[in-house]
C-alpha cells in the first residue's frame, strides 16, 4: 500500500463548539510540499435501526437547519465523552422513541464524511423492542416525530427524498440485503 501520509506542521484552532471542534492543520505533503487542510472534529455517533413486532422501520422526522428542510431519519444522536457506542445507542432509542431494548447487535461503523471530518458513525439493529413506561424525553433543543414505516414505504420515501441521508439509506439497504420485506 502507498504512503500518502500527511505530516502535521501545525494546528490552528479556529472554533470550539457543543457538537464540532474546527480547526487548520499546516501539512507536509509525500512530495515534501506543504498544504493546509480545514478538519471538523467531532466526538462520534451512533445510530439504531429498529423494528417493530408489526415489521415496520422505526424512524424520527426532524428539521436539519444546514439543509433547511426536514427529514426522515433512523434514531441516531452523539456520543456522550467517555460512553460506549452501545449504551449512546441505547440512550438515543430511548430518548427519540419512547422504546427500550436488552439487544443491539452492532451492524457496522464508518466515517460520514472522512474528507474533512473524522466523525465515526456506529450503526446499531434491534428487533426487539420494549415500550418505556416514562419515556425519557428529548434534549430542550431537539423536536421530533415518530415515523413508522415498511420497508417499501421507506424506499418510496427515498424516491421523494424525504430521506435523504447516508446512515437511513444505509439502514435502508441494509433491510433490504437482509430480506426483509
Amino acid at each position: 500500500m502507498a504512503n500518502f501520509e500527511e505530516k502535521t506542521i501545525n494546528t490552528k484552532s479556529i472554533y470550539q463548539g457543543k457538537i464540532i471542534n474546527v480547526q487548520v492543520d499546516e501539512v507536509s505533503l509525500p512530495n515534501g510540499k506543504t498544504s493546509k487542510r480545514e478538519l471538523v472534529k467531532h466526538p462520534g455517533a451512533v445510530a439504531v435501526i429498529a423494528i417493530t413486532d408489526e415489521n415496520k422501520i422505526i424512524f424520527v422526522e426532524q428539521f436539519r437547519k444546514p439543509l433547511e428542510k426536514n427529514l426522515v431519519e433512523i434514531p441516531a444522536g452523539k456520543l456522550e465523552p467517555g460512553e460506549k457506542p452501545e449504551v449512546s445507542a441505547k440512550r438515543e432509542l430511548e430518548e427519540e422513541t419512547g422504546y427500550t431494548t436488552d439487544k443491539l447487535e452492532l451492524v457496522t461503523s464508518f466515517y460520514t464524511s472522512p474528507g474533512f471530518a473524522d466523525e465515526l458513525i456506529y450503526i446499531y439493529y434491534t428487533d426487539k423492542l420494549i415500550p418505556l413506561d416514562t419515556p425519557k424525553g428529548l434534549d430542550e433543543d431537539e423536536f421530533v416525530e415518530l415515523v413508522e414505516l415498511s420497508l417499501q414505504e421507506a424506499e418510496s420515501y427515498m424516491e421523494q427524498q424525504k430521506i435523504h441521508d447516508a446512515k437511513t439509506a444505509y439502514a435502508i439497504n441494509y433491510l433490504k440485503l437482509k430480506g426483509m420485506r
